[in-house]
């Protein structure tokens, strides 16, 4: 696939000025969105990937449309992981509702920083030797063993909001005990303070590089294309703030959406292994998984795991759905 200088500048560019709008709008009005205007920007956002993937496989064809869409479907399922994530970590550190649209525009814009860094690192790694391959796909198993180990154990919620990075922060950093807007420090009888916006951004942060260090080996098992992984990172971020307010509280009944990602990232992580071994001649042409499959598995798994989740928490109270988590 070969993409012009052009191409990325006009992408990175048309990225660059929603994400500065959303800044500017935001940071001087920082309030809890209508289920309207949310409605508006999600359906905004998807369509627009659709398009932009229609567009891919009109110019580039079919096999890198479905690779598009492929990769843009499993990093839209891990968003939905990460925004879960993020849910938690608002509330235990009980962010005012109208601040907390502000505090999720700074963690995507992390998260959109981290992961092009990672992508970048995983092209490059890709590059100087195959047999990363081995590595990336015994990440993916690893971690989807988690996921399955965590949703059982369930004990994520401290992990989220009590990290090693957010400890040494909070016991390092002098900090005030009430919000300041969305301003991160202030100055008070001349000493600079941070305030809790700081906090959650901090552990927004961290919770990125955790994410992108799943999302990206699993994007990278289904497309070799920087340009592809890049814009299906950013399509599945975009209108995720959006989101959080739109089905914040259907998110709960997801409960089976661990399990989900857990086998799409084993299958990606299996289809990494196989990859590299049929690159060194260790198996044969069989161990290639193609995208068809691939996609057919992921949207599968995701079709599955909805349907199961909805039927299981059918009838629950919130508080019912909040013990399962």
């Amino acid at each position: 696939m070969e993409i012009h200088l052009y191409t990325w500048l006009i992408t990175i560019g048309v990225m660059t000025a929603v994400l500065l709008f959303d800044v500017l709008v935001i940071g001087r009005r920082p309030h809890e969105p209508s289920m309207k205007e949310c409605g508006i920007f999600v359906g905004v956002f998807v369509g627009l990937a659709i398009l932009f993937g229609i567009g891919v496989t009109y110019f580039s064809g079919p096999q890198y449309g479905k690779e598009f869409f492929a990769g843009w479907l499993t990093e839209y399922s891990l968003s939905l992981d990460n925004l879960f994530i993020f849910i938690i970590i608002m509330a235990k550190m009980k962010v005012p509702r109208q601040l907390q649209q502000y505090a999720l525009l700074v963690g995507i814009i992390l998260a959109l920083v981290f992961r092009g860094i990672f992508i970048a690192l995983g092209k490059s790694m890709i590059e100087a030797a195959a047999w990363v391959f081995f590595i990336f796909g015994a990440y993916l198993l690893y971690t989807a063993f988690g996921l399955v180990k965590d949703y059982f154990e369930k004990d994520h919620d401290d992990e989220a909001t009590e990290n090693l990075m957010i400890r040494w922060v909070k016991r390092t950093l002098p900090f005030t005990d009430d919000w300041q807007g969305t301003k991160s420090t202030v100055k008070i009888d001349g000493k600079r303070l941070f305030t809790p916006m700081f906090l959650v951004i901090v552990a927004l942060g961290s919770t990125d590089v955790l994410f992108a260090l799943d999302s990206i080996p699993a994007i990278y098992g289904l497309t070799q294309e920087p340009y592809l992984v890049f814009t299906a990172n950013v399509f599945a971020l975009m209108g995720l703030r959006q989101l959080y307010f739109l089905i914040g509280g259907m998110l709960t009944k997801l409960v089976y959406l661990p399990i989900g990602l857990s086998v799409i990232l084993g299958f990606i992580g299996i289809k990494l292994v196989l990859h590299a071994a049929h690159h060194y001649h260790l198996v044969g042409d069989w161990a290639e998984i193609g995208i068809e499959l691939s996609l057919g598995v992921i949207v599968g798994t995701l079709l599955v795991t909805t349907v199961a989740s909805l039927m299981e928490t059918r009838g629950m109270s919130q508080e019912e759905l909040d013990a399962m988590h």
